[in-house]
């Protein structure tokens, strides 16, 4: 059943797995096994150092944990607040979790070119909320206002 084209897609990379099959040199009597998918890009985390009191310490990551600067924001945050903040050079961002304010500014300079001079990140926790007699969640996120140096400006458009 093709209704949303499922079936077409499995059938469409059985076609190139068994095309690609073709192509790679087979030796005599070898069984031939399909290249294994590439792994991921991100730096893998060093191992714990211990201290000498004994606990374990994580070694600080090196710079950009992110894949590129640009992955630390998420999006702008255009809120009522926001929009009047923003014409007094604070612009306010929602953030990766794992981010902090050295690869926010990063990000901030790479993406929109302007040279931050303040950055205040704002953790919001999960909220319980009940709606049509139902409990559920409304998700937490992590922002970043930026204030930005005087004279520059950022276009959302």
């Amino acid at each position: 059943m093709a209704i949303f084209g499922f079936k077409k897609r499995k059938d469409e990379k059985s076609d190139q797995a068994a095309e690609a099959a073709k192509s790679m040199p087979v030796k005599s009597g070898a069984p031939v096994r399909p290249i294994p998918p590439a792994q991921s890009t991100k730096p893998a985390r060093p191992a714990p150092v211990t201290t000498a009191v004994g606990r374990p310490r994580l070694p600080a990551m090196p710079a950009g944990e992110f894949g590129s600067s640009s992955d630390a924001i998420i999006r702008p945050r255009i809120t009522e607040k926001s929009g009047i903040l923003s014409q007094g050079g604070v612009y306010t961002f929602e953030i990766a979790r794992k981010a902090n304010k050295a690869e926010v500014a990063r990000a901030v300079k790479v993406l929109y070119r302007v040279t931050p001079v303040k950055i205040a990140v704002i953790n919001t926790p999960t909220k319980s909320v009940f709606v049509k007699g139902r409990k559920g969640t409304v998700a937490g996120f992590k922002k970043a206002v930026v204030t930005v140096k005087k004279g520059e400006k950022i276009d959302f458009v």
